[in-house]
Formats: structure tokens, sequence, C-alpha cells
């Protein structure tokens, strides 16, 4: 071989070389990220005596792992290849389909032959032995449609005088564009996918449909107009429930005199029965206040009949103890959760051994309502009493023999204090088994709330946090009782624009709607 080409096949090699340098450091600089971001979850995560994260919180840093996991695996593929390329063995990983997917999916098949199905040895044409099958999900872009409605008019040729035709069906906006389900899948986009209008318009765009947000915006309010009695009739079987829970969270609203934002607040009230196996249906409801004070939930909650409100120990709630009813004063259930998160903070700060000991102690009071968990209220107040009792009864005299031995003015101290100070409601859950040790059925569905706020910015007035409160309360009414809230809705409206009955409201409530999801086939 000549000087010319050993010196072409060096920097052959060279290049070659180079590429799988370079490929290696992208594998390391994605491995450096992947254990940065698995070293901050792990922390955050902390373990069982710490304060967890949700669900959804917990799953941000998990998707940039997954994400980062991704570009690592790239990286190496990339690299494996260059390998190859310069005749390294380097084994391929099998790649297989991961879990199933759904049979009412549409399959839509092809079939890729090779090049040539002549034998190379002359042999004439090869057989066909068998194939290897692979699925990948695909995806249609949101397809819009044009339902097309034809009203023919029929005569008589005789006389000329009768003419039949069906009557003009009902509609949400009377000669507009939108379908009852498509209003339903802008709804459900805003109030449950936290998907602003704007948002939304310009996905329609991309569509080529100009759809400005105000025309959303209108759509949406004539359909809340129609699902009013719904809500009032959520809200009458609400009043009936026994224990309901309560929470409240800001909600900014515009306040156009002074071109800023003022602050409102939803209040969620949930009646949730799935925790001691009760009949109840599942129901979220939130009520729109311009303020926090304790004027609202006196307001909001007049009529109820139930005993028991679980809480946190905001102050405004105590208001609700002094009030004459029929059924008696209320009877405030505080909430464990919100206990722990102080010694959580506690102990991450300070390592006090006081405060770990406390979550050791909170921790098995929620091991013991693991075992119980849906089960009937008696066996879990049997439960509580032989197993949870005796903690409790050894708990308070030990949380005041500590207060004694710190200082007064401790951040430690204070988050005793206001662990004793709520002692009667923190107990209440051992003398009824329908009582839970928190507030969390609420504390879920706030959640979705502050998600929309955050991603919506704020409301345009007070009459929009009021209609905004309302189509949340339908969508988490919805997802709480394992339904799908487009198709519920669409139903809903349908049924309503065709004259079913006020004595029958109780039929459309989204607990008694069976309907299969429009996705199957």
């Amino acid at each position: 071989m000549d000087a010319d080409a050993l010196a072409r096949e060096n920097a052959l090699l060279k290049a070659r070389l180079t590429e799988v340098e370079v490929a290696l450091a992208e594998v390391q600089e994605a491995n450096r990220r992947l254990e940065d971001i698995l070293r901050t979850s792990q922390r955050e995560q902390f373990g069982k005596s710490s304060e967890k994260l949700s669900p959804d919180q917990f799953n941000l840093p998990l998707e940039d792992a997954e994400l980062a996991q991704g570009v690592l695996e790239a990286a190496q593929e990339k690299a494996e290849a260059a390998l190859r390329g310069m005749g390294a063995e380097t084994p391929r990983k099998p790649r297989r389909n991961r879990g199933h997917l759904p049979p009412h999916l549409p399959r839509i098949e092809r079939v890729i032959e090779p090049a040539s199905t002549q034998c190379p040895c002359g042999c004439g044409e090869m057989a066909r032995i068998g194939e290897d099958v692979s699925e990948r999900l695909d995806v249609i872009p949101a397809q819009f449609r044009v339902l097309v409605t034809r009203r023919p008019k029929y005569a008589c040729r005789r006389c000329s005088q009768a003419v039949a035709q069906a009557h003009a069906p009902e509609h949400v906006v009377p000669g507009g564009l939108p379908t009852e389900l498509f209003i339903a899948w802008i709804i459900v986009s805003k109030f449950g996918d936290h998907l602003p209008f704007y948002r939304q318009a310009e996905i329609f765009k991309r569509q080529g449909i100009d759809l400005d947000r105000g025309t959303l915006g209108n759509w949406v309010g004539r359909a809340c107009f129609h699902l009013m009695p719904v809500i009032h009739h959520m809200r009458a079987h609400l009043r009936g429930a026994d224990r309901i829970f309560v929470d409240e969270t800001r909600a900014p609203v515009l306040d156009p005199g002074r071109r800023a934002t003022k602050s409102g607040y939803f209040w969620a009230v949930v009646s949730d029965d799935r925790g001691h196996g009760g009949a109840g249906p599942p129901i979220v409801l939130f009520h729109y206040a311009p303020g926090r004070g304790k004027a609202h939930p006196l307001k909001f909650l007049a009529g109820y009949r139930g005993r028991f409100l679980q809480c946190d120990a905001y102050q405004s709630y105590n208001a609700l103890t002094e009030i004459e009813r029929d059924a008696g004063p209320w009877q405030l259930v505080y909430c464990w959760t919100h206990v722990r998160r102080r010694f959580v903070k506690r102990f991450e700060n300070e390592g006090s051994p006081i405060a770990e000991e406390m979550l050791r102690q909170i921790a098995l009071l929620y091991q013991i309502e693991k075992t119980v968990r849906a089960k009937e209220a008696s066996v879990r107040l049997v439960a509580r009493r032989e197993h949870s009792a005796p903690v409790v009864a050894a708990l308070k005299p030990w949380l005041e023999a500590q207060l004694s031995r710190i200082p007064q003015k401790s951040q430690l101290a204070e988050d005793i204090r206001y662990t004793l100070a709520h002692w009667p409601g923190l107990i209440r859950f051992l003398d009824d088994g329908t009582l839970e040790l928190d507030t969390n059925p609420v504390e879920n569905q706030i959640r979705p709330i502050a998600l929309t706020r955050k991603n919506a910015l704020f409301a345009g007035n007070e009459i929009g946090a009021e209609n905004w409160a309302m189509l949340a309360s339908l969508v988490a009414t919805c997802k709480i009782s394992d339904v799908n809230p487009v198709d519920y809705i669409a139903e809903t409206l349908r049924a309503i624009l065709e004259g079913h009955p006020q004595s029958a409201i109780e039929e459309l409530m989204p607990w008694r709607f069976d309907q299969p999801s429009s996705l199957a086939a």
C-alpha cells in the first residue's frame, strides 16, 4: 500500500475515533445530569418520616430524570454505532414493545418487503417462512370535523298545502358553530387540563381554525348557564352529608379600576365516603368569595346538616362551632398532616430528635389507618380504639414533658403548643369511624385549581371567578367519580337542551353517568 493510501486510511481512522470520543463525552455528560437529577429527587422525597411531595409535584423531577435517561440512551446508541463502524463487535440490545396497546385502538398495517426475494444462489423465488411484527403508538393531532345537519322538507303534490319537516334541534349556541361535544372539550381543557382559552385558540389555529378566546369564553358561558341546575342539585346533595372537608386557596381577580389584581379565594367543600365504604356519592364543590374571613364559610355552609367539619386550624372555622343549628354546632376535626408538616421542618432544619420521634408516632397512626382503609366505619372504629388510642394517650403527656424541657421561645416549642392547642380536634377520629386523619381529600382537589390559576394568571372579574368555580366543580366531581368529564358534559348538555325534566335532575348527576368513553370502540 502506498503512502497516500496509508495517509487516507489513517485520516479516516482518526475521524472515526473523534466521533467515538465525542459520543462518549455526550454519554458522560448525560449521565452526570441524570445522576444530579436523581440525587435531588431523592433528597426531596426524604423517606417515610418526611413530608412527602404530592404525586403531581414528585412527577416533575421524575419527568426530568426520564428525559435525561432518554438522552443518555440515545448517546450510547450513537457511540455503539460509531464503534460498529470501526469494526468493533458490540451486541445490540433487543428492542421490544413495553406493555400492550389497548385493543380498541384502530390498527393501520404496513408491510415492508425486502428489495429482492430472489435467492442469491440463483435458485429462484424464496418462500415466506414467517414474519416479525411490532406495534408502535401513533397519533392523529386533534382532528376536527364538520357536522352537517340536513332537515328534508316534504310536501303533498296533490294539495300543496301540508309541509312536513323535523324541528331544528336546540343548541348551546343557537345558529352557532360548536357542537355540545366541542364545548365540553373546551371546558375540560381549561378546568381539567389547565389550558387557558388563549392557548386553546393557538392550538386550534394550527389546525386552520380561527377562533379567538372571547368566542370560546362566550360558548363556555352559555354552557355554564345550562348546567347550573346540575350544580344546584349537587349542592343540595352536599348539604345532606354527615361529614365534609373544607379548604381554601387564593384566586386572583382582575381589578380594572386599579389596573391590578385583588385576592379572592376559592373555598372547596368535599364529601368523600370511600374511605369508610360509605354509600354517599363523592362530590366536589367550589365557592368563590372575595375574602378569607369567617363571614364566607358561615354564608356558604348555611343549610348544611352535617355534624363534622374536617379542616385545617384556620381560625375562621372556629366561628362555625358557635352558630345554632338543628343538628347542633359543627364539630371541627383537625388534620394530622398539618401537624406533621411542622415537625418535618424541625427535623429537616434542626435534626431535632423530638421532632423525629413525633414523626415516628404519627407514622404509626397512619400505618394503622392503612390496614382499615375503605372498610366499614364500625371496623375502623374498633381498630382505632384498640391500636390508635394507646398511641394517642401516650403522646400527649410526652409532648407536655418535652415542652417543659426546651426553650419556650423556640420554633419547636411553638409547634408543640400548636399541637396541644388543637388536641380535641386531632383525636376526634377516635370516636367516629367515618372521620379521617387528615384533609387530603380536599387538598387533592385544591391542587388542580392552583395549576389552572398559575396558567390563567387571574380571573377577569368576580362573576368570571364564580363561573370558574362552578365548572371546576363539575369537572372535579367527574374525575373523583371516575367519569370521563368530556363525555359527561356533552351528554348532559344534550339531555338538558332536549328538555330533560327538572324533576328528574338526579339522573344527570356525574356519579350516575355510565356512558362508555367516546374513545372506546
